[in-house]
């Protein structure tokens, strides 16, 4: 983890921070905020990137291996949010409208409101989170799901089904 000399990067009170994880700090200066004895473990990767989001996590979170989380339109984590290995929190949409300009050059879409867990939230292995998710607090996201949209408080979601949404437009 580069060091951070524009306060973007705020460490509660014992946090771990796995030396094989990464933190890519802002240039726009997006805040990265990791509540007290919130644990991160190896190859997990949060970047500040795609929107001007912050990212803010409660106290005893426990992310673990391999979870991506783009900052995004932001992402708000609760107290005790749990992720399991091969999350990833994405809460940004790459425009995709022309087909003369390359996806990569055609910015992003706007914010559907970013992501928001509430307190003691699990969600399982290899799932996605998506731009526009509100997840109540102590619900249990199946593994391999993902999610868009509101899930309430103490329920168990799960699933994904790939289907043909649209064409591109011409």
């Amino acid at each position: 983890m580069p060091p951070d000399s524009s306060n973007a990067l705020t460490l509660g009170e014992g946090v771990y921070i796995s030396p094989d994880a990464r933190i890519h700090p802002s240039t726009r200066g997006t805040r990265i905020i990791i509540g007290a004895h919130t644990q991160i473990y190896d190859f997990v990767c949060i970047r500040a990137v795609g929107g001007a989001g912050d990212l803010v996590m409660g106290e005893h979170c426990y992310i673990n291996p391999h979870c991506v989380m783009f900052t995004g339109n932001g992402i708000t984590l609760g107290d005790y949010v749990l992720l399991a290995p091969g999350v990833m929190l994405m809460p940004a949409n790459h425009a995709f409208g022309r087909r003369d300009i390359p996806v990569r050059h055609q910015g992003f879409l706007e914010s559907k409101g970013g992501i928001f867990i509430e307190d003691d939230v699990w969600i399982g292995a290899n799932s996605v989170i998506l731009d526009g998710t509100h997840i109540g607090k102590g619900a249990i996201i199946a593994a391999g799901s993902v999610v868009r949209g509101q899930v309430p408080p103490y329920e168990i979601w799960g699933g994904t089904l790939a289907v043909k949404i649209k064409s591109r437009p011409a």
